[in-house]
């Protein structure tokens, strides 16, 4: 599933799923800036990681797995770019027996 940072919404998952999700940030980016770090930061209770090789200069991928069905968690996936800006975009994920 692909994100765009203007409209990171709440997305529903099955607890056995494992599924990626690639957060866009070419529309923030200035010309010339790019991705050089991400990290992912997830609610205790569902398993989220980022993925080197799916991700691009301007797209971060994180796969997410687990969680409890009925609830609700929160993904975080906080960018370092080439010119040194740090920022935050969060999305959320139901977990429900699809």
């Amino acid at each position: 599933m692909s994100i765009t940072v203007e409209d990171l919404v709440e997305f529903t998952q099955d607890p056995s799923a494992n599924l990626d999700y690639a957060v866009d940030f070419t529309a923030w980016l200035p010309a010339g800036d790019t991705i050089s770090a991400f990290v992912v930061i997830a609610d205790s209770g569902i398993s989220a990681s980022k993925s080197n090789t799916l991700s691009t200069a301007t797209v971060a991928v994180i796969w997410v797995s687990g969680g409890v069905v009925g609830l609700v968690y929160t993904i975080t996936v906080r960018v370092t770019t080439s010119v040194g800006r740090v920022d935050d975009r969060t999305f959320y994920v139901r977990i429900n027996n699809t």
